[in-house]
């Protein structure tokens, strides 16, 4: 049994059904989709994502991202991402594990095992690396710790620390160690990014966030769409139209009320904006998801 197939088996045996499964692994869930899925809107955290089995593609901006068992994504920052699940079947569901990335662990690391040279760093918050034989069977090892639940307290952290480590000296780890260093270009977008997050319902002009991120306005848009593949106000955009199609399907207010409550003013502004980003009128797509749910 190849680790690719052995970890798809210890995923598959944790997930009953379609969707996403935490677990009483720190930081750590399980994903399984058993069918191709429509681009819907979600926010990667920091976070890394190995797939066991099928593929994936994370849409950013204009950008596009397709991972699987070949290649795990790492998420350095939250972005809003546009993501679907392109290769699954009953028969061979989409698998993945998602761990959080913890960067105090990484940090500490990262001092005890500086890199042998100079690491490229790619500009995007999410990167594409190889996923090597080391890195998959520690994530089979931690996946494994499910079936023996008194071995987690004591040895999940160590294969957690395993897998930092491989992610470190991987081909994915300049973005890892930028992570970790305070004053590195990526957290100064990354503390924007954040102010952003919790400010996006506010009329308040996103210029501040050049201020939280300590750069000038012109340095800070071009690093934010570096990041990001967005400006600042495309970004600000996207949390808004994800924030209110959630209140729209899940809470089932109607599009006006949605459109106000994440900031508009203005409702055919606001409609116009949720059908650029999502090619359906608010109501009519609240619509269609809901019944979809339903069905």
């Amino acid at each position: 049994m190849t680790e690719f197939t052995a970890l798809a088996s210890r995923i598959a045996r944790h997930t009953p059904g379609d969707g996403t499964f935490d677990t009483p692994l720190p930081g750590v869930q399980l994903i399984r989709w058993s069918a191709p899925s429509e681009p819907m809107p979600v926010i990667y955290e920091p976070t890394v994502c190995l797939v066991a089995q099928g593929r994936k593609r994370a849409n950013v901006g204009t950008t596009s991202h397709v991972y699987d068992r070949a290649r795990h994504l790492i998420a350095s920052v939250g972005l809003p991402v546009m993501g679907s699940v392109i290769e699954a079947s009953e028969s061979a569901p989409y698998l993945c594990l998602q761990i959080d990335l913890d960067m105090t662990e990484i940090a500490e690391l990262a001092m005890r095992h500086p890199a042998a040279r100079d690491v490229a760093v790619p500009a995007s918050g999410l990167s594409l690396n190889e996923t090597s034989l080391e890195l998959q069977d520690a994530a089979t090892r931690l996946v494994t710790l499910l079936e023996t639940p008194d071995d987690i307290p004591t040895l999940a952290p160590l294969t957690l620390r395993e897998i930092y480590y491989r992610l470190l000296t991987g081909p994915g780890g300049g973005i890892l160690r930028h992570m970790a260093h305070a004053d590195s270009r990526l957290n100064q977008i990354a503390r924007a990014i954040a102010w952003i997050r919790k400010h996006f319902r506010e009329a308040c002009r996103i210029e501040q966030a050049a201020d939280i991120a300590g750069m000038s306005r012109s340095n800070f848009h071009l690093h934010f769409r570096s990041v990001t593949s967005l400006s600042p106000i495309e970004f600000r955009t996207q949390l808004r139209m994800q924030e209110a199609r959630k209140l729209m399907v899940a809470d089932g207010i109607d599009a006006a009320s949605a459109g106000f409550s994440v900031g508009y003013d203005s409702p055919s502004q606001f409609s116009r904006d949720y059908s650029r980003l999502f090619g359906r009128p608010p109501a009519q797509d609240a619509s269609q998801l809901r019944n979809a749910v339903a069905a």
